[in-house]
């Protein structure tokens, strides 16, 4: 895919959608990072279930290192993985008290030194609280960005690097919402809804669908 194809793309994703963000509901960084430690193997509008709660009653570090794991545990355990995140989440807290003044820290290394923070978690928070032009590639990006060309690569870091290169300057802060959206809505796993697609004429994709199938029932 060439550098034009490319710019076209993300100028008719931003004039689609000029102000993407998050689907997790959050008020502080904070709470984005446990919401995100939460989203893994999950979806947004589960964990913003079990997140309308909590941080309600503790909606900071020491308020929810207060909890414990045992008393976070009911909160979140409609989540999967409730225990090993509870636990991360807590330590997470105590981290941040310890060590951060109960601020989240805003360099890369800092954040993926924290319990259950990993490169793709960093870069959320870098990206989303933040303003970071960093790109937190999961699976939906990973999936967009291979078929429609924008940057082919086998794991989620090569597709990091290559989207980081090739994403032209002013696109790259929102780059990350953009391509997270079309993979959960149009570009999806098993039925790609190329119909609908508004960058169809510029997509690589090769078995591109004639039409939409009906939804199952």
């Amino acid at each position: 895919m060439n550098a034009k194809k490319r710019r076209e793309i993300f100028t008719r994703l931003a004039a689609a959608n000029p102000k993407p963000t998050t689907e997790l509901v959050y008020r502080s960084p904070f709470e984005l990072l446990v919401a995100v430690i939460l989203s893994a193997q999950a979806t947004d509008k589960g964990v913003n279930a079990a997140t309308a709660k909590l941080f309600r009653d503790a909606g900071t570090p020491s308020r929810v290192a207060a909890l414990g794991a045992e008393g976070l545990k009911p909160y979140i355990r409609t989540i999967g993985l409730y225990n090993n995140k509870a636990k991360n989440i807590i330590a997470t807290a105590k981290a941040l008290i310890e060590e951060h003044g109960g601020e989240v820290p805003r360099e890369r290394a800092a954040l993926e030194a924290l319990p259950g923070v990993g490169r793709k978690t960093a870069n959320v928070i870098l990206n989303t609280a933040f303003d970071e032009p960093t790109i937190a590639v999961d699976t939906h990006i990973l999936r967009v960005a291979n078929r429609t060309g924008l940057a082919r690569g086998k794991t989620p870091r090569a597709v990091e690097d290559k989207l980081l290169r090739f994403t032209p300057t002013e696109f790259k802060r929102d780059a990350h919402h953009w391509l997270i959206l079309h993979g959960r809505y149009v570009c999806k796993a098993r039925r790609p809804d190329c119909p609908h697609c508004l960058i169809r004429d510029l997509c690589e994709y090769r078995h591109k669908t004639a039409e939409s199938p009906p939804e199952e029932t």
